[in-house]
Order: structure tokens, then sequence, then C-alpha cells
């Protein structure tokens, strides 16, 4: 079996991610050529204005409240002194990280799970399930911990935040152009644009949302890859992180009472996802499998 550098791992999952960020860049550019043929530059200043002005301010605010609005869907409460091995791990991987140690929060669940959130690493917050706390040991705690200091150290809140502004400006665009085609029967500017480019269009218009969400899904999976390998850096060990992740496969689905716990909003923030065990195309994580599989060559 080949082995794998961790340090080969984090640098070639960001740059994946940010080649699949510059795609949505590409398809929110060839989509503004489009509409700015088809409706005219007037027409698209204002629009692309209107998706400007809802989308960062929608997701602006989320990003600066994020890790309140996180604690409060889960109920999360401080974690007291008395969680001595959760605290003593946290401060010893803000040492090997380099980072300030973020404030520390348990929400009651059974499963084993955490999270991490914050818009930047002085405003960060770890939490974890009080399920975690019973089932994991020393080492394993330590691997879901690193995991969450990676999240924190790679900046990913303001990663994923970047990535919704561009994805929410995109459906914002699409609702306005198709509402405008349709309210106008498609007559509006039509000198300018022929039958063809109008098709084109409104093609494009149905599908870039849907593009743009299927890679935002894939940079999240690769953020959790580059996660997992950091953590190992902080750790200079996969072997916690491998066995804490081998439990978590091994638990059941959650049932219908304990998915009131989680937000929808707030599953990809989770070191595995509440809902569904298995990645795929229209997951946000990884499938388990195969993060193992990866941490067990490292």
């Amino acid at each position: 079996m080949e082995r794998i550098s961790f340090h080969d791992q984090i640098a070639r999952n960001k740059f994946k991610s940010i080649i699949l960020l510059v795609s949505i860049i590409i398809v929110f550019a060839v989509f503004g050529y489009i509409i700015g043929i088809v409706a005219g530059p007037d027409y698209f200043t204002t629009i692309m204005i209107i998706s400007i002005i809802i989308s960062v301010f929608y997701v602006w605010f989320g990003y600066y409240n994020s890790h309140k609005l996180a604690l409060s869907s889960v109920n999360a409460k401080p974690a007291p002194e008395s969680y001595r091995q959760y605290h003593h791990s946290v401060e010893g991987l803000a040492i090997a990280s380099g980072l300030p140690k973020p404030k520390l929060y348990i929400m009651e669940d059974n499963n084993i799970n955490a999270f991490a959130s914050g818009r930047d690493p002085r405003n960060a917050v770890i939490c974890i399930t009080t399920g975690a706390l019973k089932k994991l040991d020393k080492h394993e705690l330590e691997g879901v911990l690193a995991h969450e200091m990676s999240h924190i150290a790679n900046y990913d809140i303001r990663f994923m935040t970047l990535t919704a502004i561009l994805v929410g400006m995109i459906a914002i665009i699409s609702e306005i152009f198709l509402r405008s085609l349709f309210w106008s029967g498609g007559d509006r500017d039509r000198g300018k644009a022929n039958a063809v480019i109008i098709i084109i269009g409104i093609i494009l218009a149905i599908l870039a949302p849907i593009v743009v969400s299927l890679v935002q899904l894939a940079i999240s999976r690769k953020r959790e890859y580059t996660a997992d390998a950091t953590g190992v850096k902080f750790t200079r060990s996969p072997t916690g992180l491998i066995s804490a992740l081998k439990k978590i496969k091994n638990e059941h689905l959650l049932s219908s009472e304990q998915k009131h716990h989680y937000s929808k909003a707030i599953a990809p923030l989770f070191i595995s996802n509440p809902f569904k065990k298995t990645g795929d195309l229209f997951q946000t994580h990884p499938s388990l499998e195969k993060r193992i599989e990866i941490l067990e060559r490292m």
C-alpha cells in the first residue's frame, strides 16, 4: 500500500478547493456574459447589484454570527472545568497548532460527534457531544479535537462563506432572470439577442445553480479531507482519528427523535454528517470508509 504524506494531502486538497472555487467564478462570469447579451448591460448591472446586496447581507450575517447560531441550534452549554480531559486536550492542540484556545461547549447527545465554528481563530468555538466524551478514549478524543482545530486553523468557515456568497449570487441572478423572461413573455431586448442565445441563457439559468451547488458540496468534502490530514499534522499520528471514525461508523443512524437535536443548516459543520453516514455526490462529507482508508495510508 502506497504511503501518503499528510503534507501532500493538505496541499493537494487545498489546491483542489481553490480550483473548484475558481470553477464557480468561471460559471458566474460565463452566466453573466450570456445574460448581458440577452438582456443588455443595464439590466444585467441592475440584477447584479440586487443579487450582491441580498447574498452578501444574508451570508455575512451568518458569517459573523455562525458560532452563536450553531451553538444555539443544538442547545450547547459551556464546558465546565470538570471536563478536564476535554480542556487539557484542546490546550495541548492549541500549543501544537499555534492557535488560541477556542471556547469549549458540550451538547447533550449520545452519539459521537463534534463541530467547530467561528469566523477566525480568536472567535472560534468547539462543541462536542456528551456521547463522544463518554465513548472515546484520550487518544481518540484528541484525534477528533485535532480535526476540529484544523477547521479553525484552515479558516474553513471563511472559505465556505466566500463560496456560499458566490453560489447565492448565481442562484439569485438565475431566479430574477427567469422571472423577468416569464413576465415579459421573453421579448425583453430580443433585438439584441437571437433566439439561440436566449435559449442558452435559459438553460444556463436553470443549470448554473445546480452545477455550482454540486461544486460547493465537492469543496466541503475537500475541506474535510484537509482537516483530517491537518489533524494528523497536529497530533503526529492518524491512529486516534482512525479509531474514532470507526466508532462513528459503527454507530446506528440517528432515530427520528435524535434528528431533532440537529439542524440541517449546521450539519456540514460536524465531523460526521448526522443525517447520513455515507458520502456521495450530494453529500457535504466524504464517506467514512474513504476517510479511514486515506488516514490508514498516512
